[in-house]
């Protein structure tokens, strides 16, 4: 019998009109989506019948229609838009939290990230700085996964069990410097599903992206026509190889600005 494959969704920042982005980069616009847009996926959640859930929830894979859902950065946006949101169409998510960005412009302070907490929604680990993992020595490695781990559990009172790589990026020194400091699983950028017999610190998720439509936002839901993305998130893999994160970012900027 195959083992149920449950789709985690990515968001970042959601945009409300009136209120600047904290960024302003055709590479972070891109993931960013209108208040609007991300209120009419969760009622579609809610009205067909799936569940949105948060990462250790859906870690145990329950026998029902489920989505992961989650949110990179800790964008002030993540209490202010996405979690009344979510409560209203009684849905729930994972905020991972990149914990040097707290108390920053259009990020959450460290009250609204107990707020947060406090609404009941899991609090995960985006690093310290959002470095990418590849690139660091270990002791850099130590900041952005262990210290950073420590910083948000002193806010929050709570354990801090799950992480996500900034950017996506890893390798088998983050992977393992995770696992020894705790977390219950790391997540990547990769495109796919996961399932029971899925390695918890190698977890996939699909970015759900600026203009995705309500069809095929439900095609992600269902897992259909993965293979599209994962082509294209290959090619992109293999130029961060070939070029190096510094040289792919810039180059990858200049191709969007002259978009």
């Amino acid at each position: 019998m195959r083992s149920r494959q449950i789709v985690f969704l990515m968001y970042h920042e959601l945009e409300r009109p009136g209120r600047p982005l904290c960024q302003s980069d055709p590479g972070y616009v891109r993931y960013i989506l209108a208040e609007n847009d991300f209120r009419d996926q969760m009622q579609w959640l809610k009205s067909s019948g799936w569940q949105g859930r948060s990462v250790g929830e859906a870690l145990q894979y329950p026998d029902s229609r489920t989505v992961a859902i989650t949110f990179d950065d800790g964008c002030e946006t993540d209490l202010l838009c996405a979690a009344p949101i979510l409560k209203e169409t009684r849905n729930n998510a994972t905020f991972y939290v990149t914990a040097g960005f707290l108390g920053k412009p259009g990020y959450l302070s460290p009250y609204q990230l107990r707020e947060l907490s406090a609404m009941g929604f899991e609090i995960g680990c985006h690093s310290m700085t959002h470095a990418y993992l590849n690139d660091l020595a270990e002791s850099g490695l130590r900041r952005e996964i262990v210290e950073a781990k420590q910083r948000l559990e002193e806010i929050v009172g709570k354990p801090v069990e799950h992480f996500s790589c900034p950017g996506g990026r890893f390798d088998e020194r983050a992977v393992e410097m995770a696992r020894n400091a705790g977390y219950r699983s790391m997540a990547n950028s990769r495109v796919g599903t996961n399932s029971a017999s899925s390695d918890r610190f190698r977890l996939v998720r699909i970015a759900v992206l600026r203009g995705t439509t309500p069809q095929g936002f439900q095609e992600i839901c269902r897992g259909r026509g993965l293979w599209k993305s994962r082509a294209g998130k290959s090619l992109r893999d293999l130029a961060k190889t070939v070029l190096g994160n510094p040289l792919y970012d810039r180059c990858r900027k200049r191709l969007l600005a002259g978009r």
